[in-house]
């Protein structure tokens, strides 16, 4: 969910965060807290224990959940990991973000201003470990180190640099659950596959089975790694006043999850606690886009957001005292997505935006001539794997077809979905009579929604991300 519309001196004011303390917040400078950002590398929300999976270990993330907020309807900007973690960083929607819209590009210092740059120059000690921005090339937006802080080998390093008492901006990082896995390693750790629940969009068989078990110990060896973080704040006594998420950038690197706009693929983990000021133990119904983690952090810091911001802070939400549905104003959410791999011909992308309430999702497909997983034969916007290759050696058996053809043919301009009835999103609506009503007012208010938000897509303006460049290697 966004803020209301921003008048156009809004969106083009400086970006300079000035020191302006709210009411609530007013604190000492040694008072402030400590921000924590965990964020997982292709994790989709339901692969914790605290969402319900009945396979995945994740104890520390699930004590979180229990001594803080859960955020059951939280979504990323965009389901590739450059824009998703470019959104997060300056609390803009990727399609504001010009090149960094896409995977393997750049993000503009002078224009984009990140959260962690703001903090660090208003005293706070700012670091990462492994994955911040990218994966692209942040030299080349005028960044002498990554959008999300200076590299530290590991967090106790940097725990043991800091000087005692400064407040702290740390962006944890890690590859786990990206692809390649070490292939059986999660029966070997003891995962029984035959409780692997698979998603009806992909084949159950075997392989597939092995393949998210795999998947699930990588998530399990996240968490063991977060709890170790976790442990030193607290034997530091950090802890407490320390503002700790855990999240994840997209969905699962499978077929119809990572890359698209169902909730597999834009459907995050979203977990906080800050146990000097939150209440825990609840659980939050409402709409929320990762654009609204950096207000969050500036806000719970002392600083004003940047005005070009269209992330809406969080800490109504994580200070008050309810769950369930709480704010009417966060009852929808906007996602979207460019291009993904460069493996396309000519390298261009798949544009998609989708509205997301809580009863139905509207995507908007803008090039429907285009392959949504790119060309055929090598569908190279899915990441190889186990479940790939089941799926494209299969893909002309009955069983398999249907799945084959929701994750790689053609797709209609306009898709609907009523979640009621159909929550993976799997029967398109669009353009039949007893759905009409409901998909042109969808569609309607995600085209008047995105062009007050400045998307070239719905404004008529130059819309040039097909053209930016690709700075990874050549598909």
């Amino acid at each position: 969910m966004n803020r209301r519309p921003l008048s156009r001196r809004a969106l083009l004011q400086s970006s300079t965060a000035a020191l302006t303390l709210p009411a609530v917040f007013a604190q000492s400078r040694d008072q402030r807290p400590n921000v924590f950002f965990a964020i997982s590398d292709d994790q989709s929300w339901v692969h914790t224990a605290a969402a319900g999976d009945p396979v995945v270990r994740t104890p520390v993330t699930d004590r979180v959940a229990r001594e803080g907020v859960t955020f059951n309807n939280s979504y990323c900007s965009s389901p590739s990991c450059t824009p998703s973690r470019a959104a997060i960083l300056t609390g803009q929607q990727f399609w504001r973000l010009k090149e960094s819209a896409n995977l393997w590009s750049t993000l503009r210092k002078d224009e984009f201003p990140v959260y962690p740059d703001l903090l660090e120059s208003a005293g706070y000690e700012v670091g990462l470990l492994r994955k911040g921005w990218g994966p692209g090339n942040f030299e080349a937006g005028g960044f002498t180190r990554n959008p999300a802080g200076p590299g530290y080998k590991s967090f106790g390093e940097f725990m043991q640099r800091l000087p005692g008492g400064k407040p702290f901006c740390f962006w944890f990082g890690t590859s786990d659950p990206h692809r390649p896995y070490d292939p059986g390693s999660g029966a070997a750790r003891g995962i029984n596959l035959r409780d692997i629940r698979v998603p009806a969009f992909l084949p159950d068989s075997p392989e597939v089975r092995s393949d998210i078990a795999d998947y699930l110990f990588e998530i399990e060896r996240w968490d063991r790694e977060l709890g170790e973080a976790l442990d030193l704040m607290q034997k530091a006594g950090r802890l407490d006043n320390t503002i700790v998420v855990i999240t994840s950038d997209n969905g699962m690197p499978f077929p119809r999850a990572k890359g698209n706009l169902y909730d597999y693929g834009v459907r995050m983990p979203c977990y906080v606690q800050w146990r000097a000021r939150v209440k825990g133990g609840r659980k939050i119904e409402d709409f929320v886009s990762h654009t609204d983690f950096a207000p969050t952090f500036l806000e719970a810091c002392g600083l004003k957001p940047p005005g070009a911001a269209t992330g809406r802070s969080l800490l109504p939400l994580l200070t008050g005292t309810a769950s369930g549905r709480v704010d009417r104003q966060r009852g929808r959410v906007l996602v979207g997505r460019e291009r993904h791999t460069n493996a396309s011909a000519g390298s261009v992308g798949y544009p998609m935006r989708a509205l997301r309430t809580h009863d139905h999702l509207l995507i908007r497909n803008y090039e429907p001539d285009r392959w949504p997983a790119s060309d055929p034969e090598r569908y190279a916007d899915i990441d190889g794997g186990p479940t790939k290759t089941y799926l494209l050696d299969h893909r002309t058996e009955s069983a398999v077809k249907p799945l084959f053809d929701l994750a790689c043919a053609k797709r209609p301009a306009v898709e609907l979905y009523a979640l009621k009835d159909d929550p993976l999103q799997m029967r398109n609506l669009a353009g039949q009579a007893p759905h009409r009503a409901a998909e042109q007012r969808l569609l309607a208010q995600l085209r008047r929604e995105l062009g007050q938000l400045g998307d070239p897509r719905e404004t008529g303006g130059p819309v040039e991300f097909d053209d930016y460049p690709y700075h990874g290697r050549r598909l």
